[in-house]
C-alpha cells in the first residue's frame, strides 16, 4: 500500500506501543510508512498538512480524541482518508464507529477496505467529529485534563464533573438555521455529531455522523438535584428524556451568551467566548470503518 502516513502522540499507548504498530504494519506490507510523532495533540496539524503535501492518501492517527479531533480539522474536504488506532482515554470517534481499543485490529481495520464519509462540524471556524459544548461540560473536561485524566481516566470526568454541578447558569440566546429557537437560562449547551458520550452515556439518541444535521441539546439543570435527576435519566433512557432538557436537530447554529463561558469540542477545552457559531460540512472526512460499522452501512469510496 502506497502513500500512508503515521502521524502519532508520543504521550499515548496502546498494547505493544509504537514499535507494535510499525509490526503490524509491516505484516500488512507497510514497511515505509511516512512517518510522524508530536509531543502534544496541537502540533499534530502541521504534521497532517506535510503528510497531505507528500501524496499521502491515508493518514493512521495514534492517539486520543484530542488528537483525532486536531487532525480531522486539517483532513476534511481534502479526499485523504482518516484512519484511527484509538490510544486515548475516552475515544469517543473510535467507539461509535466500532474501531475497538485493540491495536491488531485497529490496523485491520485501517488497512481494510471499508469507508465511511462522516459530517464535520465547525465551532468558530474549528473542525470536530464528535461533540462541541458550552458551560458544564467544558468545565469538567478542562479541569480533568492533564495529570487527573492521566492518573485515573474516565473517573476524572465523574469526579470533576461532580464539583461543577453547582455552577451558576449562563443567559443564552440560540439561533437554529437562521430562526430562533431557545431564549433562557442555561447550564449547558451540547452540539452532537455521534450518539453516544462518556461512559456509553446515549446523550442524542437519533445522532448519526452521516445523517447531514446535528443533534442540539440545552439543559436548563441547576443545582445538584436536578442535575443528578437528568444524570440518572440519560443513565436509564437517554438525556433528551429529561425534563431538564430541550432538544432539536440543526445544520447551522448561532449561540449567544451573556457572559463568556467555556467551550470544549471532541473533549480538548478551549478559552471562554460569548458567541459561538456552528456549521457542518456534510460527508468531509471519509473514515476507515469495520465491515459492519454501527449505525449505518459502510460508504464505498
Amino acid at each position: 500500500m502506497k502513500g500512508v502516513a503515521v502521524v502519532a502522540h508520543q504521550g499515548k499507548t496502546l498494547d505493544g506501543g509504537l514499535p507494535e504498530l510499525r509490526r503490524e504494519l509491516a505484516v500488512y506490507g507497510i514497511t515505509e510508512p511516512e512517518w510522524h510523532e508530536v509531543p502534544k495533540s496541537k502540533k499534530a496539524p502541521k504534521e497532517v498538512r506535510k503528510a497531505i503535501k507528500n501524496g499521502a492518501e491515508l493518514v493512521i492517527v495514534w492517539g486520543g480524541d484530542g488528537m483525532v479531533q486536531r487532525c480531522v480539522d486539517v483532513l476534511a474536504g481534502t479526499g485523504t482518508t482518516l484512519a484511527i488506532i484509538p490510544a486515548g482515554t475516552a475515544n469517543l470517534l473510535a467507539t461509535n464507529l466500532g474501531i475497538p481499543k485493540d491495536l491488531k485490529a485497529a490496523v485491520g481495520i485501517a488497512v481494510g477496505p471499508h469507508r465511511r464519509k462522516l459530517d464535520v462540524g465547525r465551532i468558530n471556524g474549528e473542525g470536530f467529529a464528535v461533540m462541541a459544548g458550552a458551560g458544564f461540560d467544558a468545565r469538567m473536561i478542562a479541569a480533568a485534563d492533564g495529570g487527573l485524566k492521566d492518573r485515573f481516566g474516565r473517573l476524572a470526568y465523574v469526579w470533576t464533573g461532580a464539583r461543577n454541578i453547582r455552577a451558576k447558569p449562563f443567559g443564552a440566546r440560540i439561533d437554529v438555521d437562521g430562526q430562533k429557537w431557545f431564549r433562557g437560562d442555561a447550564s449547558c449547551i451540547l452540539v452532537g455529531n455521534v450518539g453516544q458520550l462518556f461512559g456509553g452515556v446515549e446523550a442524542f439518541e437519533n445522532a448519526r455522523p452521516d445523517d447531514g444535521s446535528f443533534e442540539l441539546g440545552v439543559v436548563t439543570a441547576h443545582g445538584a438535584i436536578e442535575w443528578l435527576r437528568t444524570i440518572a435519566r440519560a443513565a436509564v433512557d437517554s438525556a433528551a428524556a429529561s425534563p431538564y432538557t430541550e432538544t432539536t436537530s440543526a445544520r447551522k447554529i448561532r449561540i449567544r451568551l451573556d457572559r463568556k463561558v467555556p467551550y470544549e469540542l471532541d473533549g480538548g477545552d478551549r478559552t471562554k467566548v460569548r458567541e459561538l457559531r456552528i456549521q457542518l460540512e456534510p460527508g468531509a472526512v471519509r473514515v476507515c470503518v469495520p465491515s459492519e460499522a454501527p449505525a449505518a452501512a459502510a460508504a464505498g469510496d
